[in-house]
């Protein structure tokens, strides 16, 4: 009698084994396989959050098709206490496996809303947006001009109480280093004093990520890291024969690039007109070092330039002087840098708007003052209008 009891004893273990087995097996498919998601979600984790209560948000909102098997599975990889706290975004169909890779790698937050403070060339902004994850693009919720006098939105407000809001800094290409050292004053997530206004051209147009608290000559600082490595790899790649000796010159040529267009496909050409120019002993005749001139980098001059402002001689009116003013008019782009190294080859020395954003380029006189006289046309109907 004990041996069979012994037997059977034996078996139901032995069969309770495979069961054990098979369910492991099982609980391992569905914690890597594709998972319940139809559409891309934006998963907040606050502050102090547990695991417990995000895989249950997770099963909630549908991401996952059962708590329990998340939280063995990251207790199993050991990473149960690697929570990072944040808003992160959980693509379509991502596996459990995948989900707490994502809530347990930490790094920049991939979604939810973020307050962007805009250095542009003609205003600054503040803008609030949040990322809608089913169309991967971002919302506008408000907008505002930081360095005016003007009510805050309360969407602003709302936003900057939230703990898992991210901060950002755009610089667009073309901006002087007073527009950004103005703008970063007024940005009250930062903090510290700025060393003086930096010289112009050594801070790289980009988008910084910056946290709460932040210094202000710390983000300024990797602003020049940035351009300086910019503009080193690109002289090392520059072409032979340039008209400028050392790459202080090179980036005095990118920012009034820079400062001629706008239009991405347009800039080695431009570049390729002030090579020509200064090759010939052409003076390089553009208005934006004329006004640069003027207003020293602080603003926007916002009217035409006067007969007797281009008559004056300044180190920068590029109408009376020779070469290249003394400094950079602005702080140019990588693409300007990289036109500035490698312009196109071409014989052009002239240039002038089209009408359609872009430049008319012309080899001669007489076909640039042809190219003028359209362009004359052009503003005269649209002054009709």
């Amino acid at each position: 009698m004990w041996r069979s009891i012994a037997s059977n004893a034996l078996t139901m273990l032995i069969v309770l084994v495979f069961l054990l087995g098979g369910l492991v097996l099982w609980g391992k498919e569905q914690y890597t396989a594709e998972g319940p998601l139809t559409e891309a979600i934006c998963l907040r984790v606050p502050s102090g959050g547990r695991l417990s209560n995000v895989s249950e948000d997770l099963l909630e909102t549908g991401a996952v098709s059962s708590a329990g098997i998340l939280r063995i599975g990251a207790d199993y990889t050991k990473k149960t206490n690697q929570l990072k706290a944040g808003s992160f975004l959980v693509p379509a169909g991502s596996s459990m496996e995948e989900i707490v890779d994502i809530i347990t790698r930490g790094g920049a937050n991939s979604c939810g809303t973020e307050i962007v403070y805009r250095i542009g060339v003609t205003r600054a902004s503040v803008q609030v947006r949040e990322l809608d994850p089913a169309t991967n693009r971002y919302i506008e919720r408000a907008e505002f001009d930081p360095t005016a006098e003007t009510e805050v939105p309360e969407e602003f407000t709302k936003v900057r109480a939230r703990t898992d809001t991210r901060y950002r800094i755009a610089m667009a290409e073309g901006v002087t280093s007073w527009q950004v050292v103005d703008v970063l004053k007024a940005v009250e997530v930062l903090e510290g004093e700025i060393d003086g206004i930096p010289p112009e051209g050594t801070l790289a147009p980009n988008s910084y990520e910056v946290q709460t608290g932040g210094d202000r000559q710390a983000l300024i600082d990797r602003m020049t890291s940035a351009q300086a490595a910019i503009l080193e790899a690109a002289w090392q790649d520059r072409d032979d024969d340039l008209p400028y000796d050392s790459p202080a010159e090179a980036l005095i040529m990118a920012s009034i690039i820079e400062k001629e267009t706008g239009v991405p496909d347009e800039r080695t050409q431009v570049a390729s007109v002030f090579v020509n120019r200064l090759r010939r002993g052409m003076r390089l005749q553009t208005d934006p070092t004329v006004i640069y001139g003027i207003t020293n980098g602080e603003g926007v001059l916002g009217r035409g330039l006067r007969r007797s402002e281009l008559d004056r001689v300044t180190p920068y009116n590029t109408y009376a002087i020779d070469g290249l003013p003394p400094t950079p008019i602005a702080n140019p782009g990588k693409a300007a840098i990289e036109a500035a190294m490698q312009p196109a080859s071409t014989d052009f020395v002239y240039f002038v708007a089209d009408g359609t954003g872009g430049h008319a380029f012309a080899t001669t006189l007489a076909e640039h003052n042809s190219n003028v006289a359209k362009w004359r046309q052009i503003e005269a109907e649209r002054a009709g209008q």
